[in-house]
């Protein structure tokens, strides 16, 4: 919002310290998809100045700009995109740091900044409805949708066809373990809803096992019998977590002639609860990201025999929001923009 001709308000000016916070918080998200609430915290206090701040400089100005470029566009932000954000991550369309992320862009960005620079004035195509949160937020959706497309066209270049292209991509089996994202196989055949591999990280954490040890004695270690006594913490399943190793491995040696014996003669045995599936997640403090105890034993199942396997990564919405922001401070709003 400007209250003067052309000239930059310093509201204004403050709020561009959301971009390198921003830019940081997607590579964060792509590299360990976790971000700590801390980040929020200050940003959210900044926000709250800051609308006060243009609140309190609206009404000093009075009439058309106290109504149409603070009162309503500041009313859409807090009233439309703080609750669809909330709304969304209740019903696991986004995750906590996706709805924390947009609300705190809803206090910094209500109205509509704008900035000179030379005999340029930003964003160029500016939305009529005057809250650039919401244009963030549809600019992401934008973003988000058409990351599918790039998606599919990198994978039919790499001729990589498969029903699964336009969510996922093919790695060998010995990165699933610091991969990020789903598994995209069960034993029947693809899926658009395998096992999280934040999930499967807990559970080989929880056994004290690797996945390595798993494809290396997987007949011995589908036996819920050899689960461990004392099993290790679990973490939160994050590639960078501290990891116990003691307890929770088994000797499977003396059970190698009998597995042998039974694979000679092609008899597979069966359990009660395969893998001791049931038994983690009933075990672990809270859920494995929602993960079912069939879902756990069938990427199980992939992981030992499969020497490729398709994941889709997901798309850490906050890289989205990131792209969105730039977007609607150096353009605007994707959508009227490129309507009108």
């Amino acid at each position: 919002m400007t209250l003067a001709g052309t000239s930059i308000a310093p509201p204004d000016l403050l709020r561009l310290v959301a971009v390198p916070v921003f830019a940081w918080v997607a590579v964060r998200d792509i590299k360990t998809r976790r971000v700590s609430s801390g980040v929020w915290i200050p940003l959210a206090g900044l926000g709250g100045l800051l609308l006060v701040w243009d609140g309190w400089r609206a009404w000093n100005a009075g009439g058309f700009v106290w109504t149409h470029e603070f009162l309503l566009p500041a009313a859409i932000s807090l009233g439309f995109v703080v609750p669809i954000a909330y709304l969304f991550w209740w019903f696991g369309g986004f995750g906590g740091a996706d709805a924390k992320a947009l609300m705190v862009i809803a206090l910094l960005f209500p109205t509509l900044p704008t900035y000179a620079v030379g005999s340029w004035t930003f964003p160029v195509a500016p939305t009529p409805i005057g809250s650039l949160s919401f244009t963030i937020l549809t600019n992401a959706v934008v973003v988000g949708v058409a990351l599918p497309m790039v998606l599919a066209i990198r994978n039919a270049a790499a001729g990589r066809i498969a029903p699964v292209m336009v969510v996922g991509w093919p790695i060998p089996w010995d990165r699933v373990p610091t991969a990020h994202g789903t598994l995209l196989e069960t034993p029947t055949g693809l899926t658009r809803s395998g096992l999280d591999l934040d999930a499967l990280r807990m559970y080989l954490r929880w056994r004290g096992l690797s996945l390595a040890e798993i494809r290396e004695y997987s007949d011995q270690y589908r036996d819920p019998s050899t689960l461990p006594e004392q099993p290790n913490p679990p973490t939160d399943g994050a590639v960078t977590a501290e990891v116990r190793g003691d307890g929770g491995r088994v000797e499977v040696a003396e059970d190698a002639a009998s597995a042998l014996e039974d694979a000679e003669r092609d008899e597979t045995p069966s359990y009660e609860d395969p893998w001791g599936a049931e038994t983690f997640l009933a075990d672990i403090d809270g859920s494995a990201y929602g993960t079912k105890p069939d879902e756990l034993r069938n990427g199980l199942e992939v992981l030992t025999e499969a020497e490729t396997v398709w994941i889709s990564p997901g798309t850490p919405f906050l890289v989205p929001v990131f792209v969105g922001m730039v977007i609607a401070l150096v353009y605007g709003d994707l959508l009227i923009g490129t309507v009108l």
